[in-house]
């Protein structure tokens, strides 16, 4: 369920909400309140081709409450076309803020996804950084039936759902199951379990400012290589986009 007044900017075939950090964060907090269904997605620009090839997946991201650049390349991109979003917005950095809010109010985060195990450290360390959070569940990402889970999730009503099964199983498992889940919001986050639970490192913040995670994330996994070489085309792509359109106009 889209929020009306949000802004959307359109890159090479996703809408993105046009939206800063800490407004994404406001407007989160006000979706725990409605508990309505909503979820959040944060593609990048590996996930904008895969959606373009992909209708239901697209279908799914286009269905969120709230679209968010995740990649420094849809930035890039945004700017390319003519159409500049306000910011990148990491998907990991919209939660933990959000998380942070959370717990100032006591409030309750459920984490699934990753591999057993990992949800469970990733509790111990964010009841640690932030004090007042209530873990009131951990899942793990093997599962084959949804409604065992969909059971425990609405069984505690978190005001915040961590869906981390990677894309686009995330984007589908939300879109599918949102009218049926009692949460307050839900966000598709990858990989950010492993991060919270200490298992992967996330690049140093001044590489974080530059931009530059998904080049210390390719020095740390060299077999990222044929993920990260999808990056230039993006970019081509929205050179040709760019060009369509001043023909256009």
């Amino acid at each position: 369920m889209r929020d009306g007044d949000l802004l959307q900017t359109n890159v090479l075939g996703v809408d993105f909400d046009n939206i800063t950090l800490d407004d994404a964060v406001a407007l989160c907090l006000d979706y725990t309140k409605s508990r309505n269904g909503h979820y959040i997605v944060t593609p990048n620009p590996e996930i904008v081709m895969m959606a373009n090839k992909n209708s239901l997946f697209k279908a799914a991201i286009a269905a969120s409450s709230l679209t968010v650049a995740d990649g420094i390349g849809v930035l890039y991109a945004s700017k390319i076309i003519g159409r500049p979003l306000k910011g990148r917005i990491p998907g990991i950095d919209l939660a933990s803020k959000l998380i942070e809010e959370l717990a100032k109010q006591n409030k309750s985060v459920f984490l699934f996804g990753s591999k057993p195990g990992i949800a469970e450290k990733a509790a111990d360390n964010l009841t640690a950084a932030y004090p007042g959070l209530v873990i009131c569940g951990t899942e793990n990402g093997y599962f084959t039936d949804d409604s065992l889970i969909i059971e425990k999730i609405n069984t505690q009503s978190p005001d915040f759902l961590l869906v981390c099964l990677g894309a686009p199983k995330q984007e589908l498992w939300m879109h599918k199951n949102a009218h049926q889940l009692s949460v307050g919001v839900m966000a598709g986050l990858g990989g950010s379990l492993d991060v919270f639970a200490g298992v992967v490192d996330r690049a140093p913040e001044r590489w974080q400012k530059l931009g530059l995670e998904w080049l210390y994330r390719l020095l740390k996994q060299p077999s990222r290589i044929g993920r990260m070489a999808k990056l230039p085309m993006f970019l081509v792509y929205a050179v040709f986009e760019r060009l369509k359109g001043n023909r256009h106009g």
